[in-house]
């Protein structure tokens, strides 16, 4: 035990004093971090065409070389999967994170590198654990296990040479031996690819395992969490595992589960840490105790750029480096990545709220949005939103999407809401109240389109069942992993299917739950 830990403790004292490094010279960092992924690829296909050896500065880079974004990138990405090389990156890249976008559209493969595995997954993780163990200097987590509720694909051949999978399976099929042992539960269970199935299989290896921490998507998780207390007839977490300690939560807002969480944990010495962990790389990490911010990672081998969302759809967006952005404002993320995605941008928008060191929240997609009329609706608002109103009405969610109903010659436009409650509002009037307060109080433009209902009414709310939003993930076969519903459409394609299914369900129209 005092072996591990010392070794453990130089190990998390070197990396925090490389972190301490990129905090205080974050702009020289970028630099040199972009001059040096030039040179790697240089003599690729791309750093040929666009003369990558001659580069200088981001301003070169931005002027020399077009944003990017899959369907600009998919052919190049086609040509590497069958087993071309040195197209967008020099060493070979045989590794496709397979992304589903959004629920309805296509999934996308994004290239993995052996350098983006190493320089930026992995590091990210040992990161977010050194972090953890400087904050929590008693922490006893490294003698647990940790569990990853990854992805439900199996690794997958394109050909003889390059696979594909979710870049959690692509994750743990790479996990070196020492990580390997500690974590539960077994790669055959971990990658099966029915999520049902998979579920009660995860929940029964695990209940006797020494959990200390727990990796994975908060929708997931907590289905998991559930069933394991449904099988041990245990009414919280810490009596299956005693020394559960860290919750290491992504890939959605942790907002609307939270409370859920805190009622199955009741009792557990628990700490959250939140990640930005995409497939295109790993971006951000919680440093600090207890806060909703993330640390910027600068060394991860991505060069950053930013599209103040108010200049996203100018036919060519003016992109600002690091030094140039402020607190507050909505930012599409653009990328350039040791596994060769140049100038990505990928559809992620974030806002710093700390200039020194680089401090982030992330504020929803660039496709995700409702501005049906002119109300600059973004998911950062609805999460605060819905989250006040639960806490003011007394309820709780599991989950939710929201789409516009148009004008009509009779009406004025509204957003509608579908809701799957936990707990429903004992007041569902006071509920839509405060929910349509707070989305005036944090949107000035909301509250303008509010004005006299005029051009925007009152948010109508239809309360759905149990299980509408996981049997309607189910049906576009999108169980598991990465998968995720989405809370903002402005279109009504995604509701109007959630309502279908919901009023087949009725044994009749008139016991719906619209109110």
């Amino acid at each position: 035990m005092e072996i591990i830990n010392s070794v453990f403790s130089w190990i998390i004292k070197q990396r925090i004093h490389q972190m301490e490094l990129f905090i205080k010279y974050p702009i020289d960092v970028q630099h040199e971090l972009l001059l040096k992924l030039l040179q790697q690829a240089k003599d690729t296909e791309w750093g040929k065409r666009y003369d990558f050896q001659s580069i200088t500065n981001a301003n070169e880079f931005a002027n020399r070389v077009p944003l990017q974004d899959y369907e600009s990138l998919k052919n190049d990405i086609f040509r590497i999967r069958r087993g071309e090389q040195n197209i967008l990156w020099p060493s070979e890249i045989k590794w496709f994170a397979k992304s589903s976008g959004t629920v309805s559209g296509k999934s996308k493969f994004i290239p993995v590198s052996k350098e983006s595995l190493e320089d930026c997954h992995y590091k990210g993780g040992k990161d977010l654990l050194a972090i953890y163990h400087h904050n929590h200097v008693e922490s006893k987590l490294i003698l647990g296990k940790t569990l990853v509720v990854g992805g439900s694909s199996q690794i997958n051949e394109f050909n003889n040479s390059s696979y594909f999978g979710d870049l959690s399976a692509i994750i743990m099929k790479n996990f070196p031996f020492w990580v390997e042992q500690r974590r539960v539960p077994t790669l055959e269970i971990a990658l099966m690819a029915e999520w049902e199935s998979k579920i009660e299989k995860m929940a029964q290896f695990t209940i006797n395992e020494d959990v200390s921490n727990i990796s994975g998507v908060p929708s997931w998780t907590l289905i998991l969490l559930k069933k394991i207390l449904e099988i041990t007839d245990k009414k919280y977490i810490h009596e299956v595992w005693p020394n559960l300690e860290l919750y290491m939560h992504g890939g959605v807002s942790f907002l609307p589960y939270k409370e859920q969480f805190d009622e199955i944990l009741k009792g557990s010495n628990i700490n959250y840490y939140e990640n930005y962990n995409a497939s295109e790389g790993f971006f951000g990490l919680q440093d600090q105790k207890n806060c909703n911010e993330m640390l910027l990672m600068l060394d991860y081998g991505i060069f950053y750029e930013f599209i103040p969302m108010s200049n996203f759809n100018d036919e060519q967006p003016k992109t600002i480096t690091l030094e140039e952005v402020k607190l507050d404002v909505n930012y599409a993320v653009v990328i350039s990545t040791n596994a060769g995605l140049w100038r990505y941008v990928i559809g992620d928008t974030v806002k710093f709220t700390s200039l020194n060191p680089f401090r982030f929240k992330v504020t929803g997609r660039t496709k995700h949005f409702i501005n049906a009329f002119g109300e600059e609706l973004i998911i950062e608002n609805v999460e605060n939103a819905i989250e006040n109103a639960c806490k003011k009405a007394d309820a709780t969610i599991k989950e939710f999407t929201v789409a516009p109903v148009y004008l009509s010659n009779k009406t004025s436009g509204r957003h509608q809401w579908l809701i799957e409650f936990e707990k429903k509002p004992t007041n569902l009037n006071y509920f839509i109240e405060v929910l349509d307060n707070t989305l005036k109080n944090l949107n000035s433009d909301y509250e303008a389109k509010r004005y006299k209902d005029m051009i925007l009414g009152l948010p109508e709310v239809i309360i759905v069942p149990q299980q509408t939003f996981y049997n309607w993930l189910k049906a576009n076969n999108k169980l598991g992993g990465q998968h995720k519903v989405p809370r903002l459409s402005n279109d009504r394609k995604i509701v109007e299917e959630i309502l279908s299914m919901y009023k087949r369900s009725l044994p009749n129209p008139s016991e719906g739950g619209a109110m």
